[in-house]
This record gives structure tokens, sequence and C-alpha cells, in this order.
């Protein structure tokens, strides 16, 4: 959905937490698509279990692990850093400061992209962001 042509915007050139705010909502509905497809339906069970996924925590070890494996661009780095590294002048009380500024990095790449129009990227992100989430359930 484009409701505002992206192209008139320099991409490179805004605030990484915009891109982060709408990597956010991009996260969300990617987590929620895919719950409801795996047959969770109950309102409560989909908040119980995106969280799972959507937490500060969950983004920021997913995060780690795509820059573990390698799995990144030199410009998806290059866009998680500016994220990571935005001062947003409030850290939520459940997490540190560390792990806030992973998630809003892995939040603005997942923006760019969707700003971007580059849904085939996204979803490979997404698919490797789930998988990860489904390896650590176990542990």
């Amino acid at each position: 959905m484009k409701i505002i042509e992206a192209s008139t915007k320099d991409l490179k050139q805004l605030n990484a937490l915009a891109l982060a705010y709408m990597g956010d909502t991009v996260l969300d509905m990617y987590v929620r698509y895919y719950l409801i497809a795996q047959g969770t339906v109950r309102p409560h069970r989909l908040h119980v279990e995106a969280t799972k996924y959507v937490s500060a925590k969950a983004q920021a070890a997913i995060m780690g692990k795509l820059l573990e494996d390698e799995f990144l661009t030199e410009e998806e780095i290059a866009i998680f850093k500016r994220g990571r590294n935005a001062k947003s002048g409030s850290i939520p009380k459940n997490t540190d400061l560390n792990t806030y500024r992973y998630s809003t990095g892995f939040e603005a790449m997942l923006g760019y992209h969707y700003f971007q129009g580059e849904q085939e990227r996204l979803d490979e992100i997404m698919k490797k962001a789930v998988s990860i989430v489904e390896g650590r359930k176990g542990q």
C-alpha cells in the first residue's frame, strides 16, 4: 500500500526514528498475519504470542542473529546503525539501553525497506526473523 509516493523523499536522509516508527508497524503486521495464518485467533492468545516476536528483547535477538549470520547487506547494516544510534529521548522501563537501541535499529531497517517498496526483501527478513524466534522458544 502506497498512500504517499516514497520517492518524493530521500529515504537515506529520513530521520531514523521515523523509519523505526514505520518499521514497528510493519513488524506488527507481519507477526499478526503469521500468527493468524498459523491458527492463533483468540485475541488474548494472539497478544501473548505476538509479544515473543515484537518485544525489544526479541527484536534485539533477531538483529544480533542476522548480523552474526551475515544475512544483511552493507546498506541494511548502515540503516540499522542509524536506527541504533538515534537518540529517542526515552527508553521503556522494561528493557536496557543496548537492547532498546538494537530493536530500534531493526525497526528502522524494516521501515526503510517498506518505504523503498522492497516487499520481497521484507519477506525474506521476516521469514528469517520468525525462524530465529521459533528456534529461541525452546531455550
